[in-house]
């Protein structure tokens, strides 16, 4: 298949490794954070991290839009659902994000809320005029990859003057999380490191220039990547490169898809629609100025958390789940006591577990028995989870 077979061929990802290992420096230490969890996954899942020297670290960051989801937002959306009596649709990872009491959107359905998978946002729009005796909310999530489609469909309700749809937004932006761990997050302990892969999707939405500024201002160079076990060594090898060399500058690994200016089309749809938010809490970061949008006041009808009058609540993580310190690179999945053990994909206690693109699940899925610690959690800890 093009632009897949050809970026999984295992004598060039060797070639490639090789040359990684001719040119990295002995007495050198590198760290690069992979921002994108489809990342973490395709160095998971073929062995990236096996075909790299030991001076070569690859360090998780928040660029899983679940695993950033925080806790009363989860709650919202089930206190629409059991409490106000619509149908509440989301996307199939965020139905088993771990809420208060013990909740997801899962047990909540089964608690009896009307509560559907959907896999776009025009099934939600579909499913609002289907069933016009009920008020529908599509519950959004993402980052800006998947911005634009809700954009697309509170445009459309609109245009219809469709009363029975409304939009709880969830969406947040990649930069100001960037931001956030160069900055220390909110004066928590984030993680050192020398450089980024920089997202795909993400990026062939927002284009490469939005990273300049990191590299300028931080001096941290940035290589955007496709999802391939080849892009992921190409753009290591580049960062390598750059570290070397002293640079910090934003090189484009993945020019099949991603342009400097990324998809005009698309962000002048996210602009139409929404605003900044002055402020958003995200998952082991805290809360962050400017990072999330909300919908402008022109389309102020299809706003869930006016229509509803919802109010946001901040709730802590479990005591016993690491997945703040793992979004923020500060730890890794086999550096919490209850992976794999009491926190596996079919019982998650954290959202990384969560995800298909978790740093845990990934951990996990492709590395569970040599990832699990050997000191597992407590009986104490356990029921803690």
């Amino acid at each position: 298949m093009k632009y897949i077979d050809e970026f999984r061929d295992g004598d060039l990802a060797r070639h490639i490794a090789e040359r990684i290992a001719a040119e990295v420096k002995p007495d050198h230490q590198y760290r690069f954070m992979e921002f994108c969890g489809g990342h973490t996954h395709a160095i998971s899942r073929y062995g990236v991290l096996e075909l790299l020297p030991p001076n070569v670290r690859m360090i998780h960051g928040p660029g899983c839009p679940v695993c950033v989801l925080p806790i009363g937002r989860v709650d919202l959306a089930i206190e629409l659902a059991l409490q106000h009596d619509v149908i509440l649709c989301t996307y199939g990872d965020t139905m088993r994000v771990p809420a208060s009491g013990g909740l997801s959107l899962t047990k909540a359905k089964a608690r009896g809320g009307d509560i559907r998978m959907v896999y776009s946002a025009g099934d939600a729009l579909q499913l609002a005029r289907d069933n016009p005796e009920k008020q529908v909310v599509f519950f959004a999530i993402g980052f800006e990859t998947t911005t634009p489609p809700t954009a697309l469909v509170i445009r459309e309700a609109a245009a219809s003057g469709l009363k029975n749809f409304s939009v709880m937004c969830s969406h947040v932006l990649t930069p100001p999380a960037i931001r956030a761990i160069l900055d220390g997050a909110d004066a928590r302990e984030t993680a050192e490191i020398e450089g980024f892969v920089g997202p795909a999707h993400v990026s062939v939405v927002i284009g490469s220039d939005p990273y300049a500024k990191f590299a300028q201002e931080y001096q941290k160079p940035v290589v955007i990547a496709g999802f391939e076990p080849l892009d992921v060594l190409q753009a290591i090898l580049m960062l390598v490169r750059q570290v070397n060399d002293g640079r910090a500058e934003v090189e484009n690994e993945f020019t099949r898809a991603v342009t400097p200016q990324g998809n005009l089309n698309a962000q002048a749809v996210m602009d139409d629609v929404f605003e900044l938010r002055e402020a958003f809490e995200w998952r082991g970061l805290g809360s962050m100025p400017l990072s999330a949008l909300q919908i402008r006041e022109k389309y102020r009808e299809y706003d869930a958390e006016r229509r509803f009058n919802l109010s946001y609540r901040s709730v802590p993580d479990n005591k016993a789940c690491e997945c703040g310190a793992i979004l923020r690179g500060v730890k890794e999945p086999r550096d919490c006591k209850i992976f794999g053990t009491v926190c596996t994909p079919e019982n998650p206690v954290g959202s990384c577990m969560v995800s298909s693109e978790g740093a845990c699940a990934a951990h996990y899925t492709y590395g569970r028995f040599r990832d699990i610690p050997v000191v597992a959690a407590s009986p104490e800890e356990a029921v803690q989870a």
